[in-house]
């Protein structure tokens, strides 16, 4: 095989990355920009400056690109939640409250980092059981690593796992809530993300390592 005829098959494969990542890009874009309701397959071919037809030879249908951009997205998020949440990392901060609250931190910026489309299929989810159960499945995935990361935490509750779980489950709740209904759902008073980010950290720290009333 000569290099010319080699090269030929990773050009192909780059190519169709390449090609790839345009469709999710214009997916992920006309979702931000009018949610579902804008992202048809035409739409995205125009944006993806693709044929309607390939877009339907990958996916199938505009359920399947839906399923596809939302998989794709959600990876996506859960890498940089990851990385930014890494055991390693996270274990190089001595003190157990700053560990905690660099965890917390890292879900409340990756979800306001990405806060537009997150609220699309957050929303979607309620009304759409595949949507929900993909995004079950990542933040169930989420749950646990948020769990292995702090495990070497000096958890002061009889069950650690159970505390982990359920300081998991504020932190998500309050900023998907965040995302979903905005700021003054609940309240007039202003609370913007660095201040809502602040208090999550303040009040996980202090439930997983203040030992409990009565103990």
């Amino acid at each position: 095989m000569t290099e010319s005829t080699a090269a030929r098959p990773a050009a192909l494969q780059e190519r169709s990355r390449r090609s790839q990542q345009g469709i999710l890009d214009a997916g992920y874009a006309l979702l931000e920009e009018g949610g579902v309701d804008a992202l048809t397959v035409a739409a995205v071919a125009e944006r993806a400056g693709m044929a309607v037809g390939s877009i339907y030879r990958r996916f199938g249908d505009k359920e399947g690109l839906l399923l596809a951009i939302q998989h794709a997205f959600t990876e996506s998020l859960q890498a940089e939640i990851v990385e930014r949440m890494s055991v390693e990392r996270l274990r190089i901060l001595r003190d157990p409250a700053v560990a905690i609250a660099e965890a917390v931190g890292a879900i409340s910026d990756a979800f306001q980092s990405h806060e537009a489309l997150l609220r699309v299929f957050l929303l979607l989810g309620t009304r759409h059981e595949e949507v929900r159960k993909q995004g079950s499945r990542v933040s169930v995935e989420g749950n646990h690593r948020f769990a292995e990361a702090l495990r070497h935490a000096p958890i002061t509750h009889r069950d650690p796992e159970a505390a982990l779980d359920f300081a998991f489950r504020l932190i998500y709740a309050t900023i998907a809530h965040r995302v979903t209904h905005g700021e003054f759902l609940e309240s007039d008073r202003p609370l913007p993300w660095n201040e809502l980010r602040s208090h999550l950290q303040t009040a996980v720290v202090s439930y997983l390592l203040s030992t409990p009333e009565g103990r």
